[in-house]
């Protein structure tokens, strides 16, 4: 079973670090001609297989051509895990934003072949990679699929509201409480202001701390045995955090904003995302310790910028909102109903854009006589 996909209701199989069986995964569930794989051996002393998986006629002949080429160029002697092709092969190096989705589920890497997405499989690893991928596919789960799809766009609507909080939230509390103290109302401004009365460092100071203790406690409770990680990373944050509370070293409406924060960033359902949502945290922080809330919209637009500029095999970044495409804002914002998806993104599924049927949308019973 997929240990960083773990989903309520769906396929419990997970890929494993042989390859043959991975790919069987594959066939099991594409029973059908048109599913492509092709071999190939990097490391040059590993000689790591891999294959290539698409299915012909949905996918595009250039995006095959250059996910070939750019793995043909790989010249090093050892792959030990997809983690070393990923970086080889994505179009932005420098940037902290994954350009390519890995995940442990056969049921992902079809749904992804399906849209005309290039899958790549590598031995000894359960991790396989897809390419191209969008901002806004990292944010969706395969279980959006699966279940009812208002139950989707309300839960793809809370993982929206909670990466503006894992961002800025930590941001906006340094600004307000440092720059713009008129922007609360009275009695929670007394309240802040009371909590923080025996606080001696300011709000950029106290948030670092309370960040970086919180980021030392989840990686610690990752690396540790999982019996022992668990009471370790949930005891060591109430200890820390009530300890340094009655210390006067950082306020408790600090402890409350970085709780929330760190609860928003474990919603992300790829790993890799919400890694880069972590990290940008503190450049936000420093921003808006210096400037205020112009110091957070100055940020904002540089990273909006950034994302607008990056392509992962061609595709754009922010895709299907930058440049819009209104086919395909059903599966972005909200997870509209299979019978309303008929066409697929016209950003990988040009070559066959039909997924279905017009006709199979549901409609009333006859009344009976």
């Amino acid at each position: 079973e997929p240990a960083t996909e773990a989903v309520i209701r769906g396929p419990r199989e997970g890929f494993t670090e042989n390859l043959r069986t991975n790919t069987s995964l594959i066939r099991r569930r594409l029973k059908t001609p048109q599913l492509k794989m092709e071999s190939m051996t990097v490391g040059r002393l590993t000689k790591t297989k891999m294959a290539i998986t698409y299915l012909e006629g949905i996918a595009e002949h250039s995006l095959i051509a250059e996910v070939k080429e750019r793995l043909n160029q790989i010249d090093i002697d050892a792959i030990l895990e997809s983690g070393y092709i990923e970086e080889l092969i994505q179009d932005n190096p420098y940037s902290v934003f994954p350009q390519v989705n890995n995940t442990e589920r056969p049921d992902k890497i079809v749904a992804n072949l399906l849209e005309g997405k290039i899958g790549i499989l590598i031995d000894n690893t359960p991790f396989a990679l897809i390419v191209p991928v969008s901002f806004f596919e990292m944010l969706q789960s395969s279980e959006d699929y699966y279940q009812h799809y208002m139950v989707s766009t309300v839960i793809r609507w809370l993982r929206l509201f909670m990466l503006a909080g894992a961002l800025l939230l930590p941001s906006l509390y340094i600004a307000i409480t440092s720059y713009h103290q008129e922007m609360l109302p009275t009695t929670l401004l007394l309240s802040v202001a009371s909590s923080r009365e025996t606080v001696p460092f300011p709000a950029i100071v106290e948030a670092f701390i309370m960040e970086v203790s919180f980021e030392a406690l989840r990686e610690a409770g990752v690396r540790l045995p999982r019996p022992v990680g668990q009471a370790v990373s949930i005891v060591g944050a109430l200890v820390i955090g009530q300890a340094a509370v009655q210390a006067g070293i950082v306020s408790a409406s600090m402890v409350i904003i970085v709780s929330i924060t760190g609860i928003s960033s474990f919603i992300f359902p790829v790993f890799s995302q919400g890694i880069a949502i972590r990290l940008l945290r503190f450049p936000m922080m420093i921003c808006a310790g210096t400037l205020g809330l112009y110091g957070i919209l100055v940020a904002s637009l540089i990273l909006l910028i950034h994302m607008t500029r990056l392509r992962s095999f061609g595709v754009p970044y922010l895709s299907p909102v930058a440049p819009l495409d209104f086919s395909s804002l059903k599966d972005t914002y909200v997870r509209a109903p299979w019978w309303k998806m008929i066409d697929r993104s016209d950003q990988t599924g040009k070559k066959n854009r039909k997924r279905m049927n017009h006709l199979m949308r549901p409609r009333p019973p006859k009344p009976r006589n």
